[in-house]
């Protein structure tokens, strides 16, 4: 009996602390259209990630994929960096 596994979500975002070790803190922004009044709102969101090589920097653009938990915060793990900072 096979059972299909459901797509995981993906964020893509900038990475805003690599402090821990093995965890960076990613910054995904989002433009949002206002209800009332039309205009499009910049919503930001921050996901915890794991990073087992500790190879992303501060202002790195990464990609981030939905995981089973991996501490009391995080639920994501780093995919592939997209664009190193210069």
């Amino acid at each position: 009996m096979e059972t299909t596994r459901k797509l995981r979500k993906e964020r893509i975002g900038v990475v805003v602390s690599n402090k821990m070790d093995k965890t960076i803190v990613i910054t995904v922004e989002r433009k949002v259209k206002h209800p009332m009044y039309g205009k499009f709102v910049k919503r930001r969101q921050k996901f915890t990630a794991h990073d087992e090589e500790n190879t992303c920097n501060i202002g790195d653009t990464v990609r981030i994929m939905e995981t089973r938990p991996l501490s009391k915060n995080k639920c994501w793990r780093l995919v592939e960096i997209i664009e190193r900072v210069k």
